[in-house]
């Protein structure tokens, strides 16, 4: 009896702790949304471990290995090259004067405006055979084939380390430059006086310091390059994410499908621990409370050309190169400015994205302030699980939506039918809700995270002042915190639009027929080596991606 009494008493106390307490419909709200972002994820588990055609064991025996091992390989050294990249251009510009510093201290954040596909494409339109590079060279030395010299293979998978490496150091340089720059004099002045040179500093003092911030950023790189579709597949790399394609698009097998999307879920979550567990155990604080900025150092001569070239190759592989093939084919072809595809593609982007990017940051808001409003520990616990949508792949967020949706979906069409004698057709996967779902659960993350760390710099007695005036908790939203946060909102749309601009594994999956953005069509006209007509939406797609970076360079000043 005492025992039972015990786990009633237990059970009881847990029930208080997760009561959805002191907020209302707002706590329930932001537990509803919760559970929203994490539907996918589960769905993705629930259809790997309850598929209907039972592959793994063939996938084992043949082509995961491969597929696991090219997707290792692409990380490994995608990661490696971005530290090194990203590191050594932060160091360089925080820590040294040379010609063209100041500018390329905002020109190496460029290349976040150009996703990587379209990186590959503009590559291999610049090296093939028929590209300027080779037609150059057999013109020079008057070659008549390509049996008269030899040169790399250019769809290779090199070639698609080196265009994602170009694509995405900027995740490491920005994280990297601000780490930098935090860092005191004082411990560069110490190392000085022991006798330690430039090189020995960076190793000894900076690096370890700014470890932390590299390590993230290393690990957003290779979150990236696991999720990468249409750079890995112009290039013939069979990955995991291509895997996901084959097995689903191919064999017609959703449930295999699935259990490829848990290896990448696991090898993320490896990821994102490994990168937390070798934070914790690295503290480093100030012992001064005058923060006191390193004085940049002057490089002349050979030594600022060198620390010049350093900067400008980076930014050159990942900006100037794939904009000017891109916008040489633009203006080469501007009849593809009128063509009737481009226009339907570029209302269906706006039209998605843009509905995508309200709906993420509404829903973030609302969010974000239940949980604010709430004592209970459920929304307190479910808020930080809602960022794993960004960790995770689009390939996989596909399948996470599209299986259940569509079962869903049929049951409604079904249940429409009987009652009215009408075909109403697919109408969440037969249209663009599909897209608007995945948008707002990968990128819910940036709204989230741009929302909570607005409100958290409200002082509380505002809101308590509205409160004492009689205002209700939709008046205090409204009217107190959503003046004083509508920057960071603005913030956040862009963000969450421009991404959902440039995310093409998730579309392909689950676009509608006949239903092409921007994004598709770049990547259908490319792969048909029609780079022409794939280069005004390629270039629209780049144009959206400057004001992210425009808005970056201004907040990180």
């Amino acid at each position: 009896m005492q025992a039972q009494d015990g786990t009633v008493a237990t059970t009881g106390r847990w029930r208080a702790r997760l009561r959805l307490r002191g907020g209302g419909p707002w706590s329930m709200g932001a537990v509803l949304i919760a559970l929203v972002v994490l539907a996918p994820i589960a769905a993705v588990i629930w259809t790997a471990l309850h598929p209907e055609r039972n592959i793994w064991p063939h996938l084992v025996s043949t082509t995961l290995p491969r597929y696991l091992g090219n997707s290792l390989l692409l990380m490994a050294a995608v990661g490696t090259i971005t530290g090194v990249a990203g590191s050594g251009c932060a160091w360089l510009v925080t820590r040294y004067r040379f010609p063209g510093a100041r500018a390329l201290e905002y020109l190496l954040l460029l290349p976040l405006a150009i996703p990587a596909y379209i990186g590959a494409y503009a590559l291999v339109d610049f090296l093939e055979y028929a590209g300027p590079v080779q037609t150059g060279l057999r013109h020079l030395f008057g070659w008549s084939s390509a049996r008269d010299y030899a040169f790399p293979e250019i769809r290779s998978r090199g070639a698609a380390i080196l265009v994602l490496s170009a694509a995405l150091y900027p995740y490491v340089y920005l994280l990297a430059r601000a780490a930098f720059r935090e860092q005191s004099g004082g411990g560069e002045e110490v190392a000085m006086s022991l006798g330690l040179g430039p090189w020995r500093r960076f190793v000894r003092v900076g690096l370890p310091m700014a470890r932390p911030a590299i390590a993230a950023g290393v690990a957003i790189v290779m979150m990236e390059t696991v999720n990468d579709y249409g750079t890995v597949s112009y290039f013939a790399v069979q990955t995991l994410t291509t895997g996901i394609f084959s097995v689903w698009l191919q064999s017609y097998n959703a449930g295999g499908a699935a259990q490829i999307a848990c290896v990448i879920l696991g090898l993320v979550v490896a990821l994102v621990l490994l990168e937390k567990t070798s934070r914790r155990r690295l503290r480093y604080y100030a012992l001064s409370n005058r923060h006191r900025p390193v004085l940049k150092r002057r490089l002349s001569g050979w030594r600022g050309g060198l620390a010049c070239l350093a900067c400008t190759l980076p930014f050159a592989l990942g900006f100037v190169l794939p904009g000017a093939v891109i916008l040489s084919h633009a203006l080469g072809r501007q009849g593809g400015w009128a063509d009737p595809g481009l226009l339907r593609a570029l209302v269906h982007t706006l039209t998605v994205c843009g509905l995508a990017a309200v709906v993420t940051v509404a829903a973030a808001l609302f969010l974000v302030y239940g949980v604010r409003l709430s004592g209970a520990r459920l929304p307190r616990l479910l808020m930080p699980v809602t960022t794993i949508g960004y960790a995770a792949p689009g390939a996989v967020l596909a399948v996470g939506i599209l299986v259940p949706l569509a079962a869903l979906d049929h049951r409604l069409a079904d249940g429409l039918f009987a009652l009215t004698g009408i075909d109403p057709g697919l109408l969440l996967t037969g249209t663009g809700f599909a897209l608007v779902l995945a948008y707002s659960v990968r990128f819910f993350a940036i709204a989230q995270g741009a929302t909570d760390s607005a409100m958290g710099r409200i002082r509380p007695s505002l809101p308590m002042a509205a409160r004492s005036l009689g205002r209700n908790r939709g008046q205090v939203l409204r009217e107190v915190h959503f003046p004083l946060i509508r920057g960071s909102l603005v913030s956040a749309l862009l963000l969450v639009f421009v991404d959902g601009v440039k995310e093409l594994p998730a579309t392909l999956l689950l676009r509608p027929f006949n239903y092409d953005t921007l994004a598709t069509r770049v990547h259908e006209k490319a792969s048909l080596e029609q780079l022409g007509e794939a280069a005004p939406a390629a270039l629209l797609v780049i144009a959206v991606g400057l004001c992210a970076v425009g808005w970056l360079a201004r907040t990180h000043r």
